[in-house]
């Protein structure tokens, strides 16, 4: 898992309360359990004009315009601004490797659901929580002004906007410290090989008939 130190970057705004995850991957795009390959296809019903299916060549399909993530001014956006209960519905993992692997690295929203929370902080994308105030305002300001930009630092859990505003977000101190160091469920295990592989020498000296 790449690691998450700070990041600044030109936020692009998705003006929806309660984005499901069928609607940030869609369901036809789950036969594959590779975390890469799924950009093309985030936000797929909204993006395309067409109904997508694997194997297209998504460079020929034509595009909804209007859709904000076609727009060029918000092209190469690496924080998703979002509204409250961001990533509702199915449990499917593939939605956070959707978002990273457009682009994106951080999503801002009031709130987002449980389980795409979690999948989020163990993936190395950056779900920051700010209240709604908050959030409505970053969403007109970047409307207002082409190129918007936050920088997000996480070793001081702050958001800075252009004139220097910065707010501040909580985060699980665990979480926070596997986003720095780049450590997902199999990093963390593997913190501890030595000790795992002196258990399997023991186990094997105490139970050979296991390992025949």
């Amino acid at each position: 898992m790449q690691k998450f130190t700070t990041l600044s970057g030109i936020v692009a705004p998705m003006d929806r309360a309660n984005v499901d995850t069928d609607a940030i991957i869609p369901k036809q795009y789950l036969k594959s359990i590779k975390r890469s390959g799924f950009g093309p296809n985030l936000f797929d019903a909204w993006r395309y004009l067409d109904q997508g299916e694997p194997g297209m060549d998504h460079s020929r399909r034509p595009l909804n315009r209007d859709f904000v993530l076609n727009q060029p001014r918000y092209a190469g956006a690496s924080i998703l601004l979002a509204r409250a209960n961001f990533g509702c519905g199915s449990s499917r993992e593939h939605a956070p490797w959707a978002l990273l692997d457009y682009g994106f690295q951080a999503i801002i929203a009031p709130s987002y659901a449980d389980i795409f929370f979690n999948n989020c902080m163990k993936n190395g994308l950056l779900p920051v929580i700010l209240d709604e105030s908050r959030v409505q305002r970053l969403f007109e300001q970047t409307i207002a002004q082409e190129g918007y930009r936050l920088n997000i630092d996480l070793g001081r859990q702050s958001v800075t906007t252009p004139s220097g505003e910065t707010m501040h977000f909580d985060i699980d101190p665990f979480r926070k410290h596997c986003l720095i160091n780049g450590l997902d469920d199999i990093g963390l295990t593997l913190e501890h090989v030595d000790d795992i592989r002196a258990y399997e020498t023991r186990r094997r000296q105490e139970a050979p008939w296991l390992f025949r």
